[in-house]
């Protein structure tokens, strides 16, 4: 089964939900000094399967209405940004648009999970437009975290992993030296730029 064809006429509401979102970061990024914040964009809507094993997890019923109303992130929006300081000027932007209402927001740069993740997430509601009604989990990240949590995610999915402690704590070391990455390569923009 499609996604079109398990939310049926909500569909079309959930893609101008992420088509809008991804409007308003293409808007963020025409703003003056931001030139080149961020990278590229990349956005979904949740696969039939992934929504009913969510829901199945919860203990909720694995029906599209439930995929819309009890899970937050139905439609998804990633942005990758060349910085930190990109990441969380562009949430900011996000944060204080009109057409969105802020429902929640994870810190996971500042405050990093246990495994090592990094990442700014929040979840919009949108309030005016043709998405109206809908949620969107929009994930900030720098490209570093971007190429880390890729790799994390193609192992969290698969069936065996051979030394599969030793291969979690090799990632959280790589995270750790990723974000001391990130914070050197924004110094040394910083001293480029003359501040």
């Amino acid at each position: 089964m499609t996604a079109k064809e398990f939310y049926g006429t909500d569909w079309k509401t959930m893609d101008q939900a992420r088509n809008q979102v991804l409007q308003a970061v293409r808007a963020g990024q025409r703003r003056p000094r931001r030139p080149g914040a961020v990278l590229y964009t990349t956005s979904r809507i949740k696969s039939p399967e992934s929504a009913c094993r969510k829901l199945r997890q919860r203990g909720l019923p694995a029906t599209a209405q439930a995929a819309l109303t009890r899970i937050r992130d139905a439609v998804g929006v990633r942005v990758i940004c060349a910085f930190q300081d990109d990441v969380y000027q562009m949430a900011q932007y996000l944060e204080e648009r009109p057409e969105f209402a802020v429902l929640q927001t994870k810190d996971y740069i500042s405050h990093p999970k246990e495994n090592g993740y990094r990442s700014y997430h929040l979840i919009l509601g949108i309030l005016d437009g043709p998405g109206k009604g809908m949620t969107v989990e929009v994930q900030l990240r720098t490209i570093a975290i971007d190429c880390w949590a890729s790799l994390e995610h193609q192992i969290k999915y698969k069936r065996r992993v051979p030394h599969e402690h030793l291969v979690r704590e090799e990632l959280k070391r790589c995270a750790d030296e990723i974000a001391s990455v990130d914070l050197s390569m924004e110094t040394i923009r910083e001293l480029l730029n003359g501040a």
